[in-house]
């Protein structure tokens, strides 16, 4: 099992250093960062643009392949605050990314897991119940949330936040930022915390759930009709234990593979709720990156997901290998 997780990794890993390059290239080929610094009044000389953007390493001037090359060779030899250069601003990259990460991992998580849990049981549900008035309401409001954008859905439950702290008098519900400034002691940073993730993770706890319980009811049908499920009730198994002990465990194992490309929906996802809350996370760092052809930034930010998607398929991999013996083998 260590040998097959092992492989994996180094697999995973090597993908992750090709999509992040790849994002290097595409970006350094399409961007147009000199745009920034046009139009001026005064303008702005054309050779002090060209210093200024080959100081970034980004000058349009040189070919892209070697730009690339300057950009791998700084990872090699460059301290690690500089490693994937700097940003338009002139902040390192690796800085913005240490500083941005928190943020969106607060909400990555904990949405996830959440999300994975809720939209199992219910597909799960779904299933043991199927053509149930329980399955037809989880199929149609399944439906209903695919088929909607998630920044939607947030302007939703902003709109629903608003009215209800209308009605009560007081703003309870707070959805704009990460944190109210000026708040201290540790359990009102806590609770104010508390109340900025809310929103934000509702919308995306309900919108991942809705992808996973589709995925888990069509899994969990199938095993339902499997001679080795008739075969635990035939021996004296009750229909519970046979469904939760055998059922949900093979159900479970196309499922792990599904979470870990699921994962890079939620964080598409989390891109557009950080821009409709107000969240100064990775997902809006790097929307501002393509809007202002941020060669450098996209690039980190493609890393910093390629690294997510990297560790989230690692850990469907052990879950994988615990879940189906043969792994192990």
């Amino acid at each position: 099992m260590t040998k097959y997780i092992l492989r994996r990794f180094v697999s995973y890993l090597i993908l992750t250093a090709i999509a992040t390059v790849f994002a290097y290239v595409a970006a350094s080929s399409f961007f147009y960062p000199r745009k920034r610094y046009l139009g001026l009044n005064p303008p702005i000389p054309e050779e002090s643009v060209d210093a200024l953007l080959s100081s970034y390493g980004v000058n349009d001037k040189d070919p892209v392949l070697l730009r690339t090359w300057w950009w791998l060779e700084r990872i090699v030899t460059e301290p690690l605050s500089e490693k994937l250069g700097r940003d338009l601003s002139n902040t390192p990259v690796i800085t913005e990314i240490f500083s941005r990460a928190g943020v969106s991992l607060r909400l990555l998580l904990l949405g996830a897991i959440l999300a994975a849990l809720l939209g199992v049981a219910l597909g799960v549900w779904g299933a043991v119940r199927q053509y149930k008035a329980s399955d037809q309401i989880i199929s149609y409001a399944s439906f209903i949330l695919i088929s909607t954008p998630t920044f939607v859905g947030g302007v939703i439950l902003q709109i629903l936040a608003t009215n209800f702290n209308q009605a009560v008098g007081k703003q309870v519900i707070r959805f704009t930022g990460a944190y109210t400034p000026g708040i201290s002691g540790f359990w009102p940073n806590v609770w104010d915390q508390f109340v900025h993730l809310l929103l934000p993770t509702i919308a995306l706890v309900l919108f991942g759930a809705a992808g996973y319980s589709r995925y888990q009811r069509a899994v969990m049908l199938d095993v339902l009709g499997s001679d080795f499920i008739r075969t635990a009730r035939a021996k004296g198994a009750t229909r519970n234990n046979a469904l939760i002990k055998h059922g949900v465990r093979v159900a479970l194992i196309p499922m792990s593979t599904y979470f870990a490309y699921n994962f890079g929906t939620l964080v598409a996802g989390s891109a557009f709720l950080e821009i409709v809350f107000s969240w100064e996370g990775m997902g809006k760092y790097g929307i501002v990156a393509v809007q202002q052809s941020d060669v450098n930034a996209l690039a980190g930010t493609v890393c910093f997901t390629a690294v997510l998607l990297l560790i989230s398929s690692t850990l469907s991999e052990i879950l994988y290998a615990a879940l189906d013996p043969r792994v192990r083998v």
